[in-house]
């Protein structure tokens, strides 16, 4: 597949590049500055603005999938949403946020008191975003929201999914690496069992 990622350079969106390169996916990398991005076999390089809505939509024209691996602080849902519609895209994923998963019903992790107040704000957008999504008609959309802590760590392949409600493992700890996080988006883009849904991961 043909596959383009907005904000590859990112924590996210660079094990996304790496673990699509590393099935054989082509990849078009869209960032700021290119040269952030080191060169590899399948892999094209862009210089592009997410907040460009026009010659962004240039960029993602032809390609199966688009990921946005953007923070939603320094992106706008209507400009990102409307390149991808306006470029054809046939699937849309988005590097969601913890923030919105419910941990009781109709009650958010960034609704909780003790929720960081540092992250407030980049949660708080990133809900939007998906309620965004909610919206739209036809696009065929996936917001993907990793745990409450999203590290640094290791590939495994050893992971759960879950729907709307926050994961944690055994020992009441809800976290994944930004590795696994990869590897459950692309296993999303090549086997779509989540179109037009939210899902999330976790150990």
């Amino acid at each position: 597949m043909n596959v383009a990622i907005i904000g590859a350079a990112g924590r996210a969106g660079s094990r996304i590049q790496a673990e699509l390169l590393r099935r054989g996916h082509a990849v078009t990398a869209i960032v700021r500055d290119p040269a952030k991005v080191a060169a590899a076999p399948g892999l094209t390089v862009e210089a592009g603005d997410a907040n460009d809505g026009e010659s962004l939509a240039l960029l993602l024209a032809g390609h199966d999938a688009v990921v946005s691996a953007v923070m939603f602080l320094m992106s706008d849902a209507g400009t990102l949403i409307g390149a991808v519609k306006r470029a054809g895209v046939p699937r849309y994923l988005v590097v969601g946020g913890a923030g919105s998963l419910e941990v009781a019903p109709g009650v958010r992790v960034l609704d909780l008191p003790e929720f960081p107040e540092i992250y407030k704000a980049e949660a708080t957008r990133g809900a939007e975003f998906f309620d965004r999504l909610k919206t739209e008609p036809e696009l065929n959309w996936t917001f993907l929201s990793p745990s409450a802590e999203f590290v640094l760590g290791e590939r495994t392949g050893v992971f759960r999914l879950g729907d709307d409600s926050l994961l944690a493992d055994a020992n009441g700890r809800s976290w994944i690496s930004y590795e696994d996080f990869a590897v459950a988006l692309v296993d999303e883009i090549e086997t779509p069992a989540h179109e037009r849904k939210r899902f999330t991961v976790g150990y």
